[in-house]
């Protein structure tokens, strides 16, 4: 039983599990949205195959990794194979060219009463697949812009065929963007956003929404067509009063992110917290000039000194002077260089009845926010 290139669409667009039994080194350098990783050897045992390979050859290398990887070592191998069988419908299994591993892992398996398809090419064929999906030759791409703070993402999320690039990314995009959890490897990142692709097409939509983005979200950097469809794609402004942004961005890298300090940090994390906000503050000092930054950072200390007596508002006043005086006339320079790609501007709920008018199908998720 094998899956091939022509069954891989499929295979995306409906989340089938993949067992991925490439090492755990491997696997942390890219995988796929539904895979979990269930090594046949771990690193150390690869490490040494490997090593058997290049001095004695593939059969002394075969031969030390059936023994390597016997007795209850298997045996856990296995049971584990079969825990995940047991709990998804039709998975699929693949090492990295779809070879030797992938082939002994099936043998094993079926030998324990379980048949399930090996894919063809293995995950160098299946990323080979999303690569070609990211080349966007034919593209129907609709760019959501907006000053900081405006909603882009909660825009994103009410459309079908909204891509959220700074969630596939972990990171907001911002110099205050950073999460507590390490962003995905980039190769995660673009397989996901690949797969989002798959969909969207199998679902029959045919606009793709996507943030105005820069070349890098953090540490992630978009793929090359991605940037090239951005800077040419018609733009819709989302639009929202410096109030309504204020409050937006107090409650999501404020309250909402101190939540995850805390339940991270325990004991340290307002002293962690500090260190992240202040940091992210110190980042663009050169940007903000000394003047400003001195402000600002004074405003930022003060919150955080209100915030140890449980008076967490005081964070407005900083993230109010680092809007208007810093991401705002930012905001202006670039949008005016866009001016001619704006189709449409206003709040989110205009927008929405807009892009309804514009569509005689329901691209509208009417849930949620």
């Amino acid at each position: 039983m094998t899956k091939t290139t022509d069954q891989f669409e499929a295979l995306f667009t409906w989340d089938t599990a993949l067992i991925d039994v490439r090492a755990p080194v491997e696997f942390a350098n890219g995988s796929f949205p539904s895979a979990v990783n269930l090594p046949i050897l771990n690193d150390q045992e690869r490490h040494e195959i490997g090593v058997i390979y290049k001095e004695k050859g593939p059969q002394s290398a075969r031969d030390s990794g059936f023994r390597m990887v016997s007795g209850s070592i298997k045996k856990s191998r296995v049971d584990a194979w079969c825990k995940l069988i047991k709990q998804h419908e039709q998975p699929a299994l693949y090492c990295f060219r779809g070879g030797l591993r992938s082939e002994i892992a099936c043998n094993w398996l079926k030998d324990v009463g379980y048949e399930i398809p090996r894919i063809i090419g293995g995950y160098k064929a299946l990323r080979q697949f999303l690569l070609n999906k990211l080349e966007l030759p034919n593209l129907d791409l609709m760019v959501i812009a907006g000053r900081t703070g405006t909603g882009k993402t909660e825009l994103l999320h009410k459309l079908k065929g909204g891509i959220d690039l700074e969630g596939a990314a972990g990171h907001r995009g911002s110099a205050f963007g950073r999460h507590i959890i390490e962003q995905p490897a980039q190769i995660d990142f673009e397989n996901h956003i690949a797969v989002a692709l798959v969909k969207a097409k199998h679902q029959g939509l045919n606009t793709i929404y996507m943030e105005d983005e820069g070349r890098l979200i953090g540490r992630i950097h978009l793929p090359g067509p991605i940037q090239t469809q951005l800077q040419s794609a018609p733009l819709v402004l989302l639009e929202a009063s410096l109030e309504e942004r204020v409050e937006r961005i107090f409650n999501e890298y404020i309250i909402e992110q101190w939540l995850e300090y805390q339940n991270w940090f325990n004991g340290t994390a307002l002293a962690e917290f500090s260190r992240y906000l202040l940091t992210a503050m110190d980042a663009i000092k050169k940007r903000l000039g000394p003047g400003l930054h001195k402000q600002l950072r004074q405003d930022m200390e003060q919150a955080l000194n209100k915030q140890q007596e449980g008076e967490f508002s005081t964070h407005k006043v900083w993230i109010e002077g680092l809007l208007s005086h810093y991401y705002d006339p930012m905001y202006n320079y670039q949008i005016n260089k866009k001016a001619d790609r704006i189709i449409f501007r206003g709040d989110k709920q205009e927008i929405l009845q807009w892009l309804q008018s514009q569509q005689n199908n329901p691209r509208i998720d009417s849930t949620g926010p």
